[in-house]
């Protein structure tokens, strides 16, 4: 509207010889060169970052982060906006691509649905003035809605300054990525005859809730304030709470087995990958998580919460294959009454079994332990 409205001025001007519009023409060429200038001394010298602080959850609130500096030693900087987007990166095979007038069975209105389900887009803007050397955070929340790896990027920077005449923006290549791990599941726990590991009251050297204390540790947010040691915590000006020793009780292996040919359904697939999870987590608070394994690859011995992590990000990844296991039949138990040589010889196995078209079941040895 500008240009245009520039370009009449200077025809009636140069018509009419009328020294008026001759300043006004002036006046409006000076505005967008002005505007563009003060732009340019507005972006320069501001630096960004993005940040995206883990565990990542679906389902759950996340904060992405965007840090500012202003490098400018004496002009501040104002209005800015940033676009953000959060997109899930594809594992499979790259869809081909295809015309919407052309394709042949394809519902544009259905693949705008998925695109928009695995990508979230944002806006954060500057709404204070950034002074020169001065340092700002910047939030964007927003929901995962897949498990795997997530990329956010910050697609480009904006601004109306100074006089909201012209729209400026600037693309950027700043990205980072994050694992998103599957979101808990509510399921049913049932009474198991697990096999116990020790003679009865014996003490395990390992974290637990047990009545020995084993050492004493920083305090953690989570952490129970009746565990809170006050004495040693007056002594060392810090907060410490004291870990017991857990009893030797009953501890389980946790075996995911992804055979493409039983979890045929993508629906079920993600609630089996989401209560391995779950039950992962809550055994290894219990203190009865020892090892687990994923498909063929060995068992890892869980003793710390890093351990427990990189099974998480494992989860997050895992897709179903094809005959991950040894042999004519897979391993974990259809039913209580199944051949149970096919099983590894680990004790206290923890496996999963399709219940239906939608369940989950989780078997101990055979047994059935808990359903989602």
């Amino acid at each position: 509207m500008l240009v245009a409205l520039s370009m009449g001025i200077g025809t009636a001007a140069y018509n009419s010889s009328n020294n008026i519009l001759f300043i006004a023409l002036s006046l409006l060429l000076a505005c967008l060169i002005l505007s563009g200038v003060l732009s340019w001394l507005n972006l320069m010298g501001v630096v960004w970052r993005l940040e995206v602080t883990p565990p990542l959850r679906v389902g759950q609130e996340t904060i992405v982060a965007l840090e500012l500096c202003n490098r400018k030693k004496f002009l501040p900087t104002y209005g800015l906006w940033f676009n953000l987007t959060a997109r899930a990166v594809e594992t499979g095979e790259e869809a081909k691509a295809e015309s919407t007038v052309t394709a042949r069975g394809i519902d544009v209105r259905a693949m705008l649905a998925k695109v928009e389900e695995v990508e979230a887009r944002g806006r954060l803007t500057l709404r204070e003035r950034l002074d020169p050397t001065a340092v700002t955070r910047l939030e964007w929340v927003f929901k995962p809605a897949r498990r795997g790896e997530l990329r956010v990027e910050l697609e480009g920077v904006g601004s109306l300054f100074p006089f909201g005449f012209l729209k400026k923006q600037i693309g950027t290549e700043v990205q980072t990525s994050a694992t998103v791990w599957p979101a808990p599941v509510e399921y049913r726990r049932f009474a198991v005859n697990a096999a116990r590991r020790g003679e009865s009251g014996q003490r395990a050297v390992r974290a637990g809730s047990g009545g020995d204390l084993l050492a004493l540790r920083r305090y953690a947010s989570g952490d129970s304030h009746r565990l809170i040691h006050w004495k040693a915590s007056a002594r060392t000006q810090q907060l410490l709470v004291r870990q017991f020793a857990a009893e030797s009780s009953a501890g389980f292996s946790l075996w995911l087995n992804t055979d493409s040919t039983v979890w045929t359904r993508p629906e079920q697939f993600e609630l089996l990958v989401s209560f391995a999870a779950t039950l992962a987590e809550d055994l290894f608070r219990a203190g009865r998580l020892e090892a687990v394994s994923l498909n063929n690859e060995p068992s890892s011995q869980v003793r710390r919460v890093r351990d427990l992590e990189l099974f998480l990000d494992q989860l997050a990844l895992v897709q179903p294959v094809e005959t991950p296991y040894q042999g004519s039949r897979p391993p974990y138990p259809v039913n209580a009454g199944t051949d149970r040589r096919a099983l590894l010889s680990r004790k206290n196995l923890l496996t999963f079994a399709p219940d239906g078209a939608r369940g989950i079941i989780a078997y101990v040895d055979g047994q059935k332990m808990a359903s989602a």
